[in-house]
């Protein structure tokens, strides 16, 4: 119980002094997370399992949205990307499609690696 705790703490303190970088890059660790957990539930036929953590996912790519800032042009990309991701993740969890699941960590995997270099760039130009 004690380690839980400490746990518990350290995970609260990395989130209150994240940059919000680092917020977002957590963020998309949280939705692979999810996906792969939804992914194993369904291989389980844990359905109720699956629902869950697609919803988590879905949580997290309507809050990435309501961040974008829109006066930027990138963010209407982002935008696109959310929301094709969010009506395939409808589409997974409906029909409990592994391979929806799976072509959506692809995306979301290959977010999370681009905004890692970018805030590898930033860090070494001091920016961040």
């Amino acid at each position: 119980m004690a380690m839980q705790n400490a746990y518990a703490q350290y995970n609260n303190n990395k989130i209150m002094t994240a940059s919000p970088a680092e917020l977002t890059l957590m963020l998309y660790e949280g939705a692979i997370k999810f996906c792969n957990i939804a992914i194993e539930a369904i291989g389980r036929k844990d359905i109720a399992k699956a629902h869950k953590n697609i919803v988590k996912v879905e949580n997290i790519i309507d809050y990435l949205r309501t961040t974008l800032d829109m006066k930027y042009p990138v963010a209407q990309d982002f935008e696109r990307m959310y929301v094709y991701i969010h009506k395939r993740l409808i589409e997974a969890n409906t029909k409990k499609d592994t391979a929806i699941l799976e072509e959506v960590n692809g995306h979301l995997r290959s977010i999370r690696d681009t905004w890692k270099q970018v805030m590898r760039i930033n860090r070494e130009r001091g920016q961040l």
